[in-house]
């Protein structure tokens, strides 16, 4: 099992920065995939960006809504995961969550075995 926890989230204005963080415990592995997704009122949860460690190195993937803007990464030492939020738009309204699955990769929520419990970001224009 692996216990996630999300913090960071909060209302900041449209053009402001936010870092969201997620610990991890429990069987936490650096080979876990871990990834973060939001959900807006009235939406499906949708794929915000990936980090997996593979042949040797870290690959990291983004929506391209989010691409240039938002940057994950991970301190294993730490069994935390951040994404660090530039430039918010209030179409990045929502609630994000971690989620983290083992080995490889997927931008597909059903893929991943782990949740948080979820973060809101608000975003005022």
């Amino acid at each position: 099992q692996v216990q996630l926890v999300e913090s960071g989230g909060g209302l900041v204005q449209a053009g402001g920065s936010l870092r969201l963080s997620c610990a991890a415990s429990g069987r936490t592995s650096s080979r876990y995939a871990m990834g973060w997704f939001r959900q807006a009122p009235g939406k499906e949860r949708e794929f915000v960006a990936t980090i997996s460690w593979r042949t040797g190195a870290w690959y990291t993937y983004y929506a391209d809504s989010v691409k240039g803007r938002f940057t994950i990464s991970r301190d294993n030492a730490k069994n935390t995961v951040y994404l660090q939020m530039n430039n918010l738009k209030p179409e990045d309204t929502a609630v994000y969550y971690c989620a983290a699955r083992p080995l490889t990769t997927s931008y597909s929520p059903q893929d991943y075995d782990y949740w948080g419990q979820g973060t809101q970001v608000t975003v005022s224009s």
